[in-house]
């Protein structure tokens, strides 16, 4: 059986705890954030609402600011040690008032290579045709990061990437970023707050699709960027109010439950994932498997600990179809972070026929039977059961 890499001290949850459970003054001393269903908020007098109007800051109106909003987003930004943060209606809007608040025709943006290959299209498909260039690097070779940054506006960053789930050395990468003046963003969506702070490695702006790990339930979609208070002012001036992907109360709500129970969550999530990802890497129907908890030391890790998800690449002796149709426990379906075990193959996610915009996973040499696995919180011998059988029922 592959040896895991030398097991990572595993982390104090002490000062993420005390963020969470801090005694906090609501309304009526009530225990759980109470949910402000309300879409505007009146005024008492004309010049209460003229004084707003001319800049006083103040509730208004729930697509700018909502008491239980604006919870989730102080929770995340302290747990990610950040200034500010701002929450949106998912992940994709998120990354998109981001990019879109710094970038502008004639900008450049440097981006990993096997990036989320939803922002990949919004990169290709909305923000290359109104002139905006990206060049898609290898985050692993900093030198190849150093030589595409002059002159760009924008790094953006994952860590690990998508799919295969390379790591990056932060500190090296946003510390060029600086010497060119150039903005770094990351989408921690995968390693949490609790697992890396990329605040604490000079990044900028940290991302989080909350649909995943931060709600923990799949019952949410929902996203947020926290980072320093002037680009989140930045943000909030030019793209979070015309979006108008704003993050309901209700959702909010769930949100800031679902980051009670994280530092009960992830470490399920971790021990599951690596046990899995280790008995996957010995089987004889698996050529590889992409885990960063595989591979021995990692890029100066700023990964304190591991999310659940990870890929493999079956051999050509499996038939990847017969192989999800013959899963019985785990479930076929996008997205990850909750309590089921989700699986996704990358053959139904590359179209069979051309698209005016290339496949990210295509493009970069992604082999189609690479097939993704999103543990969750299910006891690990019914997960292994279920893949080896289903390993069995798929052999060409």
């Amino acid at each position: 059986m592959t040896h895991l890499s030398p097991p990572l001290p595993h982390p104090d949850f002490t000062a993420a705890r005390e963020i969470l459970f801090a005694r906090t003054d609501y309304a009526t001393n009530a225990a759980a954030p109470p949910i402000f269903q309300t879409s505007l908020f009146s005024f008492d007098t004309y010049e209460d609402m003229a004084a707003v109007f001319a800049g006083e800051p103040r509730l208004v109106y729930s697509r700018g600011d909502n008491p239980t909003v604006m919870e989730f987003e102080s929770l995340t930004a302290a747990l990610e040690g950040a200034e500010a943060g701002r929450a949106f209606s998912s992940g994709m809007a998120a990354i998109a008032a981001v990019v879109m608040a710094f970038v502008q025709a004639g900008d450049r943006v440097v981006t990993v290579r096997n990036v989320y290959g939803d922002a990949f299209k919004l990169f290709e498909k909305l923000l290359v045709p109104l002139g905006v260039r990206f060049d898609y690097i290898d985050g692993t070779d900093p030198e190849a990061v150093a030589a595409a940054l002059p002159g760009a506006r924008l790094l953006y960053l994952e860590n690990p990437t998508t799919l295969t789930f390379e790591e990056q050395d932060l500190s090296a990468l946003t510390a060029l970023a600086r010497q060119h003046g150039v903005i770094t963003a990351i989408d921690n969506s995968w390693a949490t707050p609790l697992y890396q702070q990329p605040v604490r490695h000079g990044v900028d702006l940290v991302i989080h699709a909350a649909s995943k790990y931060l709600g923990g339930y799949s019952d949410t979609v929902a996203g947020v960027v926290v980072g320093r208070k002037e680009l989140i002012d930045r943000i909030n001036g030019l793209t979070y109010p015309y979006l108008g992907a704003k993050l309901s109360p209700f959702e909010a709500f769930l949100l800031t439950r679902g980051l009670r129970s994280l530092p009960l969550r992830m470490p399920l999530h971790m021990a599951g994932g690596l046990e899995i990802a280790a008995r996957l890497a010995a089987h004889d129907d698996v050529e590889q498997v992409f885990h960063p908890g595989l591979r021995p030391g990692g890029a100066n890790r700023s990964l304190t600990g591991f999310g659940g998800v990870f890929s493999f690449e079956v051999s050509p002796a499996i038939d990847v179809p017969r192989f999800a149709n013959a899963l019985r426990h785990i479930r076929l379906g996008v997205s990850w972070g909750g309590p089921e075990s989700l699986l996704v193959p990358l053959k139904v996610a590359v179209p069979a026929t051309p698209s005016t915009v290339p496949n990210p996973f295509s493009r970069f040499g992604i082999s189609p039977r690479l097939i993704r696995l999103a543990v969750g919180l299910e006891p690990v011998e019914s997960l292994w059961e279920d893949l080896s059988t289903a390993l069995t029922a798929a052999r060409i």
